[in-house]
């Protein structure tokens, strides 16, 4: 007996279904798993005395999770743990300039994630969890570090959320115009956005250390 594969176009749970512009929902895991590997910044909201609060943080994916991580005694960690939290990521792909401002728009890819963040506190699954977000923030970073000591490990709180409850939406195309508009003379179209990759010259990085360690003492 085959079970009725899933409805990719309905979100997984009322909370996180996109309502404005749904044409431009996505609720698949593919699409989103995408979006969050491609995502380095993460804006995570807490309620803190009863007030929101959102700060951007490091993340990565582990599979059917997020990882954010940061001090034991930062206000995300204390206020985040157990609870339910929302967690945003967005990438900009191009300025959309239209031949009016009303139709300026942009090209982007973007994901919420809502669900109760979870503190990792077996110290070998913190360490790995602090391995992937190396290897996400610089990959093959971590097999030319010094090993992670078991303090530095205790001195750092891992929090996961589950990506079960969570929701893509996409713009991508040409500024759509008013019809009366389209023979106006100004320019109209996307203008892309890319994040630049920095690289440090190999020839740089010996004297690296000792430039750093000379504006350390002075």
């Amino acid at each position: 007996m085959s079970s009725e594969p899933p409805d990719l176009s309905q979100p997984p749970h009322e909370e996180v279904r996109i309502r404005r512009s749904a044409k431009r929902a996505r609720y698949d895991r593919e699409t989103i798993d995408a979006i969050v590997d491609a995502a380095l910044i993460a804006h995570v909201g807490t309620v803190r005395d009863g007030r929101p609060v959102v700060v951007p943080m490091l993340c990565c994916r582990d599979g059917d999770w997020l990882l954010l991580h940061g001090s034991p005694a930062s206000g995300t960690m204390t206020h985040g743990r157990d609870q339910d939290v929302c967690v945003t990521m967005t990438l900009l792909d191009g300025l959309v300039l239209a031949r009016s401002a009303f139709h300026h728009s942009l090209n982007y890819r973007s994901v919420v994630v809502l669900g109760k963040a979870e503190i990792v506190r077996d110290e070998e699954e913190r360490s790995r969890a602090l391995e992937a977000l190396m290897e996400r923030l610089v990959p093959g970073r971590q097999a030319d570090l010094r090993p992670t000591t078991e303090a530095e490990i205790r001195q750092t709180a891992v929090l996961r959320i589950s990506l079960a409850k969570a929701s893509a939406k996409l713009r991508d195309g040409p500024p759509g115009d008013d019809e009366a508009d389209y023979d106006l003379p100004m320019w109209a179209g996307v203008l892309p956005q890319q994040a630049p990759t920095i690289r440090a010259p190999a020839s740089r990085i010996a004297g690296n250390a000792a430039a750093m360690r000379s504006g350390e003492r002075s």
